[in-house]
């Protein structure tokens, strides 16, 4: 049976998020946050029946419309046609892990009871999570204000039997799936709509698993540089202490310490080097990696901030009796963090491929392209395209998204953050990042076949013990892509960080 996490208002980590997804955990509704949900549910209801000031969105229109009021007997109408005219999404379909992780992060923000939907809604959304049933959304339509509005829209849409969900490989109509468990459609209360509408979701479940993923990531990178260090015959002076206690990032430091490490007791280093330094794409691996490791820390603080926050809009406050029209929808936060994520994750992919040009140049007394008969075979030479290939898309990738605004709403919403777009590149350049490591994994251990019989280090022969029983040498030209593949899931799969401690 799967364990249990309970959503409650204590801070909520990005590895807890991880753990609860890598382990299929369900989740729960905690006492605290049925009680805060059903608060301020009935807070906002009592206000409206003992005041007849408008309050936006919840008896108003919407976006340029809030100055249109609407009458009480229309107020379900108002929030069911917010939802169903917001779902304009088109594009390719949202992955389900990262519409799980939505499902998640919604319910997670309704917990801290400062929006005002019943708990039968957070409820639903949580059968959903817990019974794998994923709601189709679409990866373009959201400006990233006000809010994930096409993307959220299309999220809950099957609480009303509408929409589309995938369950059990199937694609289904959202009536269907609620037909299959004898639900009933949710009834949507006044501000419901807009509660589930206007929240940055989208943007945070993309960055969220960025996130997790660039950790994976950073140090598989470290490690593979490590072993490509020796399988070039590289130095090890470049990541002595002394170099970085006077440029102390702490990134740096991290990077040079754990590959300093990682070539304690290789009989590699013990031999003899001709050459006095390195290219810079294996001498300044500590600066580069840990420049990218820091901005990794950057993100993962403005996501670990968004997770555990109120996005949608307005805000009830029960306690102090007063509902206010904010704008914490707005992905400034996210768009800016997300796109200096992509920037750092695309260094770890630059320069790795820079690595694997020098493994296969026929440099320091490794045959050209790793291969024995080079010109009867191809060897290595057109992995290094196909790494040089993801490189300059990544690049393309990386044009900043924030910094572009278009106005929308009649001039109402006149600054948006464009953050959901730059979380879907940043999505795609994450898997691009893997698979450039995954050849350089594969060409470093080639090239290090050349170095036999002296070993490197202990934690790097396990990485080559591990790495083939997945990948076996070349030593005739074959089909690559394949190889490419299993490196690929090496990458995701390998604990990388064990080797490390």
């Amino acid at each position: 049976m799967p364990e249990q996490h309970l959503i409650t208002s204590a801070p909520l980590s990005l590895a807890k998020i991880g753990q609860v997804l890598r382990g299929k955990e369900t989740l729960t509704l905690s006492e605290e946050a049925e009680q805060q949900i059903e608060q301020c549910f009935n807070y906002l209801h009592a206000h409206l029946k003992s005041s007849t000031v408008p309050v936006y969105g919840i008896n108003t229109g919407f976006g340029a419309l809030c100055n249109t009021s609407i009458s009480t007997e229309n107020l379900e109408t108002l929030q069911r046609n917010l939802v169903v005219s917001h779902a304009c999404g088109t594009g390719d379909e949202v992955p389900a892990e990262i519409v799980k992780l939505m499902l998640f992060l919604k319910v997670q923000s309704l917990a801290y009871g400062h929006s005002g939907v019943q708990v039968a809604t957070a409820q639903r959304l949580l059968a959903f999570y817990n019974r794998d049933i994923y709601p189709v959304v679409y990866q373009l339509g959201s400006l990233g204000a006000s809010g994930d509005l096409a993307p959220l829209a299309h999220l809950c849409l099957p609480l009303l039997g509408e929409g589309e969900v995938q369950f059990q490989d199937f694609k289904l109509k959202g009536q269907d799936v609620l037909d299959i468990f004898s639900w009933q459609p949710i009834k949507l209360q006044a501000k419901e709509g807009l509660a589930l509408l206007n929240g940055t979701q989208f943007m945070t479940a993309y960055g969220v698993l960025t996130c997790l993923k660039a950790r994976q990531i950073a140090a598989a990178a470290d490690v593979i540089a490590a072993l490509s260090l020796e399988a070039f015959d590289g130095l090890a002076s470049p990541f002595s202490p002394l170099v970085h206690q006077v440029r102390p990032h702490a990134g740096q430091r991290t990077s040079a310490d754990r590959i300093l490490q990682l070539l304690q007791g290789s009989e590699l280093q013990a031999k003899p080097k001709a050459q006095v330094q390195d290219p810079y794409s294996f001498r300044c691996v500590p600066q580069v990696h840990g420049a990218s490791l820091d901005a990794l820390a950057y993100a993962e603080q403005v996501f670990t901030t968004e997770v555990n926050s109120v996005t949608d809009n307005p805000n009830i406050f029960p306690e102090e009796d007063v509902i206010i029209s904010g704008g914490n929808f707005h992905g400034q936060p996210l768009a800016l963090a997300l796109d200096f994520l992509s920037i750092a994750l695309a260094e770890w992919g630059s320069i790795s491929e820079r690595r694997t040009f020098q493994l296969v140049s026929g440099q320091r007394c490794l045959p050209q392209f790793l291969i024995q008969e080079p010109g009867l075979n191809s060897g290595f030479m057109i992995p290094q395209y196909t790494a040089a290939s993801i490189v300059s898309q990544n690049k393309q990738l990386c044009t900043p998204a924030s910094v572009d605004s278009i106005v929308s709403s009649n001039g109402q919403e006149d600054h948006v953050s464009m953050g959901a777009n730059a979380a879907t590149k940043a999505w795609q350049v994450v898997q691009n990042v893997e698979r450039i490591l995954a050849i350089e994994l594969m060409t470093a251990v080639q090239a290090l076949e050349f170095r036999r019989p002296l070993r490197t280090s202990e934690p790097l022969e396990i990485l080559v013990a591990a790495f083939r029983k997945q990948v076996a040498p070349l030593e005739q030209d074959r089909v690559l892509q394949p190889d490419i593949d299993k490196s690929l899931t090496f990458i995701r799969q390998f604990p990388f960080e064990e080797l490390m401690t």
